[in-house]
């Protein structure tokens, strides 16, 4: 094939002159109504040269001589009456400056400009015509029957895809869309038969196998209307990702097909980040992120490592987590010094000691206990993880002259009824209040957001898991809503946080639409799965979890909400707090955890979080005389600078 190509490139290089040469031949057959005079042809005959070289290198230079012919299309074309035009200026201009153009009749260059683009854009797609006529763009019968939703710009495109698919494997057997004007109108020989309301009728009379959805920019409130009227056919049903990831990936193929997932009916609209402010942010920086081995944390040095940071350090407790994400980074980044510090936040020394060495730019604070249920009845662990592994990095930070530390927080820190809530905004609290670190050098700032779907220990995870083993999925409540992002939605707010001026020493949270009824996600997540909810999969109640909500909040009542310059980020503004009252109950909660009194360390969260409230039915787990186990120490006079 190699060796052919050559000669490949020289018959096309031959058809050109040829077509080149007989088209200025037209141009004057044409001003001259096809009986040319001899002294027209003899000019035509001498100022042949100055038309081809021009127009041959510029063909060169538009590649107009690689170009697969039977696939061209309108880029082709754009680029072909470049070639034409700008060889026809300068065929003009060298004709002019020579004195060759005089005499010449002014129409001529004018018809050879039309003619060499009709003539060489006309063959290129009568190549095509000929490919798609020897072998036909409809796809074979024998392919599974589809019907296509959505006759957009991503259902032509997979329109396209299928019908090149020398595999034959989908037979497209109508398009399906909302738009009435569309209806009757053909594509690519397919048509448009109806709209998604009479989708259950278009699938008895089409004998359809498969819906394919390609509404890639679609919301999740139309995504959710348009999967429930799939299910209700009993049809396999495969989707196009969303936008964002399509333009992630290339060009749209057919192995964007896939499963429809419960994150395409989140119904939110993806945030649009300043890549460039991301870039000038990072590039060249050390990023410490803390709890590096987490769904958040691990997304978050997924993320960072595209900006091409000169280091990045992977703070975790545990082991096997950090050792997967170093080597994933490692290999996404090998311009970057991927530093795996295997430690504690709550272990003083060694966090100093990872400071002093690695001397970071920016901290990503997302090291925390974050289960409901298990806090509550391990009230220690959860004050000394989240609060004073919070303060104890906070502490390193403003020592070593961090420029920019972020705290990952939650919606369950407003208003909270459990220890993860009280504990996240005492942390927030922290960060923003107290006098030592409002007047050091670093930036504090607070990123608050409601549950990720997906990460670990979340309620999908735990659905999919209950499904497989064929039920039933437990539901706490049949009320129950709660705020849904997916994890990398959450990452491009915390770094959207990092990156706004506006959000300096501020907590930044995302307006993440209506919130999301567990039990409707349940349903949904059966249905996708092929199920019928309470019929083939049944759901079960179980009950709010101890320190549970029914509804969980973004906003307290004493904070205002602010817009900012990235749209649906917004910023909460509230009353600065006492910093010296802060400090002296910080240091009582810390007093009180030194001695593993729980009754009393609830009774300090307390002070610390006056609108926080407790169900006190449920028992405390004691904790053992050295729980932590890795070198934290639990002194009862930290010191809060």
């Amino acid at each position: 094939m190699q060796r052919l190509y050559p000669y490949r490139r020289s018959i096309i290089l031959g058809v050109h002159l040829v077509l080149i040469s007989l088209g200025y031949l037209a141009a004057y057959a044409v001003r001259f109504d096809f009986a040319i005079p001899p002294e027209e042809l003899h000019r035509w005959a001498v100022t042949l040269p100055w038309l081809l070289i021009p127009r041959l290198l510029f063909f060169q230079r538009f590649s107009a001589y690689s170009g697969w012919w039977r696939y061209v299309g309108m880029a082709d074309l754009v680029n072909l009456t470049a070639a034409v035009s700008l060889s026809s200026v300068v065929f003009v201009a060298g004709l002019f400056f020579t004195g060759a153009l005089k005499g010449m009749p002014r129409s001529v260059p004018l018809l050879d400009w039309v003619i060499a683009i009709f003539l060489l854009g006309g063959i290129r797609f009568a190549s095509r015509w000929v490919r798609e006529t020897a072998h036909p763009m409809r796809q074979p019968t024998r392919g599974r029957r589809t019907l296509i939703i959505g006759a957009g710009e991503a259902g032509e495109q997979l329109l396209r895809q299928i019908q090149h698919d020398p595999r034959g494997l989908l037979h497209v057997v109508g398009l399906i869309d909302d738009a009435p004007d569309l209806h009757g109108r053909t594509l690519h020989g397919v048509p448009v038969v109806g709209g998604t309301e009479r989708l259950g009728e278009l699938v008895g009379r089409f004998q359809v196998e498969l819906l394919a959805i390609a509404i890639p920019s679609a919301s999740g409130e139309v995504m959710r209307r348009i999967v429930a009227r799939c299910s209700e056919t009993g049809v396999e049903c495969k989707i196009l990702p969303p936008l964002q990831d399509l333009l992630a990936s290339g060009p749209l193929q057919l192995r964007h097909l896939r499963e429809v997932r419960i994150n395409d009916l989140l119904g939110r609209d993806a945030v649009n980040l300043d890549l460039g402010a991301m870039e000038r942010e990072f590039r060249g920086r050390c990023v410490l992120i803390t709890g590096a081995g987490g769904s958040i944390g691990s997304e978050l040095a997924r993320q960072v490592a595209r900006f091409h940071p000169r280091r990045i350090v992977l703070f975790e407790r545990a082991e096997s987590p950090l050792y997967f994400i170093y080597r994933e980074v490692s290999e996404a980044c090998p311009g970057a010094e991927i530093v795996p510090a295997l430690a504690s936040v709550t272990n003083a020394d060694r966090l100093q000691a990872i400071f002093e060495t690695c001397r970071p730019d920016y901290v990503f604070h997302a090291a925390a206990y974050k289960h409901v249920p298990m806090l509550e009845a391990n009230v220690l662990e959860g004050v000394w993880n989240n609060v004073v592994g919070t303060l104890r990095t906070a502490r390193c930070a403003a020592r070593n002259g961090v420029g920019k530390f972020v705290l990952i927080s939650t919606d369950k820190a407003v208003n909270p009824t459990s220890i993860l809530g009280a504990t996240k905004r005492v942390a927030e609290r922290i960060v923003l209040e107290l006098p030592a670190y409002r007047d050091a050098g670093t930036d504090f700032r607070v990123v608050r957001f409601g549950n990720v779907l997906g990460s670990d220990g979340s309620v999908l995870p735990l659905f999919n898991k209950q499904l497989a083993a064929g039920g039933p999925l437990t539901v706490t409540h049949p009320e129950v809503k709660r705020y849904f992002m997916t994890i990398p939605e959450a990452v491009q707010l915390v770094l959207a946080a990092a990156t706004l001026p506006e959000a300096e020493r501020r907590i930044a949270i995302l307006e993440m639409g209506r919130q999301v009824r567990i039990l409707d996600l349940a349903e949904q997540l059966i249905r996708l799965s092929g199920f019928v909810p309470y019929q083939d999969i049944h759901i079960k109640f179980v009950g709010l979890r101890p320190g549970e909500k029914l509804r969980e909040e973004l906003v307290a009542a004493g904070e205002r909400t602010v817009p900012t310059s990235v749209d649906k980020i917004r910023l909460i503004e509230r009353d600065d707090g006492d910093g010296a009252l802060l400090g002296r109950d910080l240091r009582q909660l810390l007093a009180v955890a030194a001695l593993t009194d729980h009754q009393d360390i609830v009774a300090a969260l307390g002070t610390l979080v006056p609108e926080y409230q407790r169900d006190h039915t449920v028992p405390l787990v004691p904790a053992l005389a050295d729980a932590e186990g890795n070198g934290g120490s639990r002194a009862p006079h930290e010191s809060l600078a």
